[in-house]
């Protein structure tokens, strides 16, 4: 018995553990492609499974849609992604998820003090951010935000 080469989408959502609804979804966000039986059913290529998990996993640590669907394009179409493909990927969104880290950690350290977003209420802020000097530093809760690396502001990168 020859091996099954392409799946239906019921197929495809068993087998990925992703429901056909959002198949449909990723599909139409050209994050993964089908064709159309002369039924007009569609049918998947093998490879798209390889394709749905790295979107569960990108997804799963807060990478967007948008910039899996870049990186995803970036792959040859038809190919289940390899070793190497993985690899590109998951270093191109390393500095990415490890400003996410920082940022969450900050915030997670500081939930209960001052963020420095100029309100003046709480009655650590005079002593945090007298005067409202965080004001010259940006909008926002300025003691909440991360601040990129030099690699993410694209300082120090040589081309």
């Amino acid at each position: 018995m020859a091996p099954v080469t392409e799946l239906t989408v019921g197929q495809v959502a068993m087998r990925s553990g992703v429901a056909v609804s959002a198949l449909h979804f990723y599909e139409a966000r050209g994050l993964i492609r089908s064709h159309r039986t002369s039924g007009n059913q569609r049918r998947y290529s093998r490879d798209v499974l390889r394709r749905v998990a790295i979107i569960k996993v990108a997804q799963e640590v807060g990478i967007s849609l948008a910039e899996i669907g870049t990186a995803l394009a970036s792959l040859p179409e038809g190919r289940t992604p390899t070793r190497d493909d993985w690899n590109l990927l998951s270093t191109a969104w390393r500095d990415g998820l490890d400003h996410k880290i920082a940022q969450l950690k900050k915030l997670r350290d500081g939930l209960t003090d001052c963020i420095g977003c100029g309100c003046m209420s709480i009655d650590k802020c005079p002593l945090r951010n007298k005067g409202d000097r965080l004001a010259r530093e940006g909008t926002g809760a300025r003691r909440l935000v991360a601040l990129p690396s030099p690699r993410l502001r694209g300082e120090g990168v040589t081309k």
